[in-house]
């Protein structure tokens, strides 16, 4: 599957008194990989919502290696790991400038009716995007 990358630098506030980024940022790093990923396919969630799909998180598994210390430029590499059905299954790594591992991820989301709050099956729109 198809690779998308951001890059940002890490700011003052994500990190704690010793000056790495407080481990629970990393989730919030994930979903910005994740929104670009979808967006690089032509798919925004803003869009996704209005349309009456939500996808909440429903696992969310993370390996620390190496530690972000703040201004470090790092890069939130997103995968997805297989054609979703009624879930989508994302992997993750961060990288420093230095091209270090500084995390290893997977995410499962799933497709939800925002009205019925019931699972669904992924879209047809998304899974065209994906052919």
């Amino acid at each position: 599957m198809e690779i998308n990358e951001i890059s940002f630098r890490v700011r003052y506030g994500e990190t704690d008194q010793m000056g790495v980024v407080y481990y629970g940022n990393y989730a919030q790093y994930l979903e910005m990989g994740r929104v670009e990923w979808l967006r690089a396919l032509g798919i925004s969630y803003k869009d996704m919502e209005e349309k009456g799909v939500m996808l909440p998180v429903v696992s969310l598994q993370i390996k620390y290696f190496n530690p972000a210390k703040y201004d470090d430029l790092i890069t939130v590499r997103t995968s997805l790991k297989k054609i979703p059905s009624v879930r989508i299954e994302f992997d993750y790594t961060i990288l420093n400038e230095k091209g270090e591992v500084l995390v290893e991820a997977n995410t499962v989301l799933a497709f939800m009716d925002s009205e019925r709050k019931r699972p669904i099956k992924c879209p047809d729109y998304i899974l065209e995007k994906l052919k």
